[in-house]
């Protein structure tokens, strides 16, 4: 514990997509289980508050930073084993999803593309596209726990993942060491073809030019069954028919796509997506979450639910 060094007053804009946000107090890069191990017991030791990112792509950070301890996760071991993956938390997961697709195994080639995203925090929020779930090809879970300090595996059942969340999303405690993926072999033809169409889809249909999370609100599992929404928007009647309805069709048909606040938008090209057009705040994000969450609400009467975390707020 003696080798644990914390940097100090750290800016953390840096380590989002979204290229907001003030300084942690301390801050600490963590490439192994030893290394989270040793930095989650010196900050207890010294009674400071913790938080623990991994890619900074699904997180937005208050603009006056954390009053405490931040540990960037980069544990980055890969093992392929005959039916199974053991891959470390802070594991690039587009890059991830590339390997095991090379190496013929389909299941994970709806996740090339998505930049800076780890494997720990696709687990966390149990991100999904195209119809394909984090929790789909998920074996089990080793958590560090940060009460006892202890390691433990969780099975998937124990894991209750659900529509982008998980027991890790309740439980902060519990933070995401490895995920330990079912393999299952594919054609070598089809997984390149849906590699293929699945990166042209973001490309063509998210606003990657400009620094931002991701999606911002969960698509509601809902059915919309209002008489006069139906008619007033004849396309609800084939999106009641899906699994759920998007997000960015709502917030666009709200009046809210492209709206900006300082130097944040609600992105023409793609309603749930909020972008930085350069030197954004936070609470300049903030205030767009809250504005769509409103006008979708007076609207549709459809309460959107964020995915995004927040932290120092």
């Amino acid at each position: 514990m003696k080798d644990i060094v914390f940097e100090k007053n750290v800016s953390l804009k840096e380590y989002t997509t979204f290229k907001v946000g003030g300084p942690a107090k301390y801050f600490f890069i963590a490439r192994d289980k030893m290394s989270l191990e040793g930095a989650v017991a010196a900050a207890k030791e010294k009674k400071l508050p913790v938080f623990i990112f991994g890619g900074g792509s699904n997180l937005l950070v208050s603009d006056k930073g954390f009053r405490g301890l931040v540990i960037k996760n980069e544990i980055k071991e890969i093992e392929f084993l005959e039916d199974k993956v053991l891959v470390g938390s802070g594991y690039v997961l587009s890059k991830f999803a590339s390997e095991a697709s090379k190496k013929g195994f389909s299941g994970f080639e709806w996740a090339i593309g998505i930049p800076s995203a780890t494997v720990g925090g696709a687990a966390y929020g149990n991100a999904q596209a195209f119809g394909s779930r984090t929790s789909d090809l998920i074996n089990e879970v080793e958590v560090f726990d940060l009460k006892t300090l202890k390691l433990k595996k969780l099975s998937k059942s124990q894991c209750k993942f659900s529509l982008k969340s998980s027991i890790f999303k309740k439980n902060k405690d519990l933070v995401i060491v490895s995920v330990v993926f079912d393999l299952k072999k594919g054609n070598g033809e089809e997984i390149k073809e849906n590699a293929a169409r699945f990166l042209k889809h973001r490309k063509h249909s998210h606003p990657l030019e400009f620094p931002s999370a991701g999606s911002v609100f969960v698509n509601p599992e809902i059915k919309i069954k209002n008489k006069r929404l139906l008619k007033d928007y004849p396309e609800l009647n084939e999106l009641n028919k899906n699994q759920a309805i998007p997000s960015g069709y709502l917030i666009e048909n709200a009046g809210l796509k492209g709206k900006k606040i300082g130097k944040a938008q609600i992105s023409e090209k793609h309603a749930n997506f909020i972008i930085n057009l350069g030197g954004a705040k936070a609470k300049d994000i903030v205030a767009l979450m809250n504005l769509a969450q409103k006008r979708v609400k007076e609207v549709f009467n459809v309460k959107l639910e964020t995915e995004i975390q927040r932290i120092g707020f």
